[in-house]
Parts: C-alpha cells; structure tokens; sequence
C-alpha cells in the first residue's frame, strides 16, 4: 500500500533506491528501523559511560529509575551494556557480507563470462568451500586463535559464505553475455575487464546490492551464534555475548533478569526485520518486472 511518493520522479540508482524504499509503508517503517538501530549502536556509545561500572550491591537489579532495564549478573547496567553491544556484530556483519559480495562477484562474473577452463576450476573451488562445515572451522580456529579480532571473524565468514552467491551471480552473466548490447562491445573488441566491469556488472547492481543486504542479515546471525556457543573470546560488549551470559548465568529463571536476556534478542530482530522489509521494497523498485505491481 503506498502511502508516500516523490514529487518528481527518482533520477539515478540513489533515487530509485530512495524511491522504492519509501513507495510502500513496510519499505520506510524497515529503513526507519534499520537508521534507529544504526544510530542507537553508533552514536548512543558516546551518550553513556563506556566503563559501566560494576556494582555488586545490584545484581539481577530489576528495572528502575537509574536503570531502566534493571542490572545484570555482575551489577552492570543493562541498557548500557545493550547499548555498546550492537557496534561489533553491525560492524561485523558489513565486513563480512562485503568480503562475501566482492569474492561472488569478481568470481562468478569471471565464470560465467569465460567459461571454459576457468569456470569449471571456479565451480571446483566453490564445491570445495561448500563442503567445508562453518561450525566446525570456528571451533578449530577459535582453539588456537582465543582473541579473534572482530575483524579476523568477519574475514572468516566472508570466506566461507560467497559460494551461493557466487552461482547465482555465475547465471546471471551467462544470461546477459546473450544480449545485443554485450555482442556490441565484444565486437569493438573493449576488452574482458572493461566488458564484465562496466557493460555486465553495472546492470546487476540491484540484484548485488540486494544480496549484499541479505549478506549482512546472515553475517549477524553467525557472529551472534557464535557468540551464543561460546566460539568467540569474551572481549567485548556484544549482544551475542549478552544472550550467552543470560544463558550461562540462569537468568531465565529468575524474572528480574528477563531484560538482560530478551533485550539484544529484540535488538537484533528489530534490525533483522527492518533489512528484510527494506530489501523486498528495494527489489520490487530495483527488478523491472516487479516495479510496475
């Protein structure tokens, strides 16, 4: 149901992007969400004290003045800690669905275009990765390695999650290497680079930067899963951490505790739904034949 348009028409990727976000009531309520949970995690640190001092006096404090979502098993402010704990599994999750992204393309561009040799090693290497099991690697990784930078997870999930990807970019050049505007440029002899990088490419860039939003929302759910599994050291604030805390420490079974276990679920959900919501408005603006429905 639309409920709100530009006055003139979008011109540009940017504005087709602003006008199917806000074409459709899901579409703005999601970009709302995802802007309120980016802004909660990225400028709300520099409102609170990033020490959140322990007080051992209020431990499993229930919700009050001074602590709106009560304290947890150390006598630490909640909301504080829900606060600084959003920036690592945001700043993870774009990391990784970029590395994920940039490897699909750039190889299943190659493959679909050459063909040949390439793309049946291409095809080999992605069979490989896809056999290898994600929760083992992080258990093997997480073994030797006890103080996994946030930036060295981020590397990990990006390079064992492009494979899917990587087919579905494969099929969508081997659909366009048939159109007549990419017969044209082989003609005029432009070059595999420049043919793949500016004719092929530029004219998936929906489909990328849609995939690139899925990226993200499956990349926070792996580092917050690992986090629950106790995969990832304990370095840092981060909601994942703060449901395995809630976990290890009961606090399910004690009322007063609820906020500190519910609190990053909602956090993380409120941010998963307003993606998915924000990216199907995205598609229908962005795929030709779902932008008239």
């Amino acid at each position: 149901m639309a409920v709100i348009s530009a006055s003139a028409p979008a011109t540009g990727v940017w504005g087709t992007i602003w006008q199917g976000i806000t074409r459709s009531t899901s579409g703005f309520i999601g970009l709302c969400l995802v802007v309120g949970v980016l802004l909660f995690s990225f400028v709300g640190p520099l409102l609170v004290d990033p020490a959140n001092p322990t007080d051992v006096t209020k431990i499993w404090g229930p919700p009050s003045a001074e602590h709106w979502l009560g304290t947890n098993h150390e006598g630490k402010d909640t909301f504080t800690q829900l606060v600084l704990g959003g920036r690592e599994p945001i700043w993870v999750g774009f990391v990784a669905a970029l590395i994920t992204v940039a490897i699909a393309v750039v190889l299943g561009a190659v493959a679909g275009y050459v063909r040949g040799r390439i793309d049946h090693v291409l095809l080999q290497l992605t069979d490989i990765t896809m056999t290898i099991p994600f929760i083992v690697l992080m258990l093997v990784i997480a073994s030797f390695y006890r103080t996994s930078s946030p930036l060295v997870v981020s590397f990990i999930i990006g390079l064992v999650t492009w494979p899917f990807l990587m087919r579905s970019i494969r099929a969508q050049v081997l659909s366009l290497k048939e159109r007549e505007f990419i017969e044209a440029a082989r003609l005029q002899d432009l070059g595999t680079a420049r043919i793949l990088f500016v004719e092929v490419l530029p004219n998936m860039a929906g489909y990328i930067f849609i995939n690139f939003i899925i990226a993200i929302t499956n990349a926070i759910y792996a580092v917050v899963g690992m986090y629950l599994l106790g995969l990832l050291p304990s370095t840092a604030d981060n909601w994942g951490l703060m449901i395995q805390q809630a976990w290890d420490n009961n606090a399910f079974l004690l009322p007063q505790a609820a906020p500190f276990l519910i609190a990053p679920m909602v956090m993380i959900m409120l941010f998963q739904i307003g993606l998915v919501t924000m990216t199907r408005s995205l598609e229908q603006a962005l795929n030709p034949r779902l932008r008239d429905r």
